[in-house]
């Protein structure tokens, strides 16, 4: 079911060189934004972006985790394949091509900006998160972008507080009082600019602010010398720990206390998106550059009373592969092709972002390999309303797994198995299995197809 595309363009030839920029947040429910109706949080630059850009209304993680989900941006294939099958698992394989392989030898200057997660960036000592083989081999693991063709790096393996980065804030929001002595102490994850050197100032307040400030004399400079570039800028807002800066809460004055932390940062982070497009305008570069935005999975609601995300009524949270789990916001804006809004409303997933971003320039695919993403230019461009291939998903190693087509979502936990129709219950309410046997059918045969192929792949790295 899964093929590689053909060849774009010649070799050597490319159609135009867009710059890129993917952002991306951490936990962000799909309900978590003002153009999706959210009732408190403001987020005024992600809702200008929707108005004047594409929204695409299903726009899905490929994992309900992080670094699965972030994978899949890099390499346009499910991260599975890779070996990535769940937070602090895996990395990003030597055998894989990440896009800013592809993109470097297309004259492009790479960087990358915020979290990374795909694998630790010293190879002496792993992420405080990692645990087993994946923190007793922090060697085996070793994957910092800089050994991926990121020319410039300001990343950290993992999570970090919102506000104050490198700062413990302690036990904070959780249901009982706790009295830390660790409040006040280095938290134990640092920024790394390179092959062991972290970072030693502009390190306090807002945590989006902070990797702003590392990304956008990043393309300054790629400007100045008039030579394309892609950036990920990858913020850890709003993952926990979740701490609000004092200004940012005041604007939720009315709002609980666990409420204002969780729409503060949130609302910082808008703030950076906002920065972010008036110097791409003030370079002149700004119609030229396909920026995109997402989160990595739906909004975590794993014990602090400041884990508040919405789903808008989507069912289940970060760690399901029901809606509320994968879907998540997903944004356009690139004024040069699109020059009016536009709603999508097919699904759309993070694992087409590598094919799209490739067609976009003229390079084809590398071929030695599958890709589970196809190019989302004929929906962005206005050629087509529908999705040609479904979208697979797996969960818990394997024991869950999805295919989702426009209409219809097959869902397999065990030996369960239940299908529904997204657009007509988009909450997974109606189970349409027994009524559409001949749908179901069909789509169970080319998941079992699909899932057989990908899990040989995991084989590879795993064995």
């Amino acid at each position: 079911m899964i093929l590689t595309l053909g060849l774009l363009a010649a070799p050597g030839v490319f159609a135009a060189q867009p710059n890129v920029i993917l952002c991306m947040t951490d936990d962000q429910g799909w309900g978590d934004t003002g153009y999706n109706g959210h009732p408190h949080l403001k987020t005024p630059h992600l809702d200008q972006m929707s108005r004047e850009g594409v929204t695409f209304t299903r726009f899905y993680s490929a994992a309900a985790m992080c670094s699965p989900t972030r994978a899949s941006c890099y390499t346009g294939r499910h991260p599975y394949r890779m070996g990535v099958t769940f937070a602090m698992k895996g990395m990003l394989e030597k055998r894989e091509t990440p896009i800013t392989t592809v993109l470097k030898k297309a004259g492009y200057v790479t960087g990358h900006f915020g979290k990374w997660h795909m694998g630790t960036l010293s190879s002496k000592k792993g992420d405080q998160n990692r645990w087993g083989k994946y923190a007793q081999t922090p060697e085996r693991y070793f994957c910092p972008p800089w050994e991926r063709d990121v020319d410039v790096s300001f990343v950290t393996e993992s999570r970090v507080p919102t506000w104050d980065p490198m700062i413990e804030p302690g036990k904070i929001g959780m249901k009982e009082p706790v009295d830390d002595p660790n409040i006040g102490k280095p938290y134990g994850i640092d920024y790394f600019t390179g092959p062991d050197r972290k970072a030693a100032d502009n390190l306090e307040g807002d945590d989006s602010r902070i990797i702003m400030d590392r990304a956008l004399p990043f393309i300054r400079n790629a400007v100045a010398r008039d030579q394309p570039f892609f950036a990920a800028i990858w913020f850890h807002t709003p993952h926990s720990p979740v701490v609000g800066g004092p200004a940012y809460r005041k604007m939720y004055a009315d709002r609980p206390e666990h409420e204002q932390h969780y729409y503060a940062c949130l609302t910082a982070m808008d703030e950076q998106i906002g920065r972010l497009r008036t110097e791409l305008k003030n370079l002149g570069v700004d119609r030229d550059t396909m920026l995109w935005f997402c989160s990595d999975n739906g909004p975590a609601r794993q014990g602090s009373p400041r884990e508040v995300g919405r789903t808008n009524g989507l069912s289940g949270y970060k760690l399901s592969i029901n809606e509320g789990g994968i879907r998540v916001p997903g944004l356009l804006v690139w004024p040069d092709v699109v020059k009016a809004p536009r709603t999508i409303d097919a699904p759309s997933v993070t694992s087409d972002y590598f094919p799209t971003i490739l067609e976009s320039i003229g390079i084809p695919l590398p071929g030695d390999r599958l890709y589970d993403g196809i190019s989302l230019l004929p929906l962005i461009k206005g050629k087509r309303t529908t999705r040609d291939r479904p979208i697979g998903f797996l969960n818990k190693e394997g024991k869950e797994a999805v295919w989702m087509e426009d209409q219809f979502k097959l869902v397999i936990r065990g030996n369960e198995t239940k299908l529904f129709d997204i657009p007509a219950d988009p909450a997974e309410t109606k189970d349409l299995s027994k009524t559409h046997p001949e749908v179901t059918t069909r789509m169970l045969h080319e998941l079992t197809e699909w899932k057989n192929g990908v899990m040989e792949e995991l084989k590879l790295v795993t064995e």
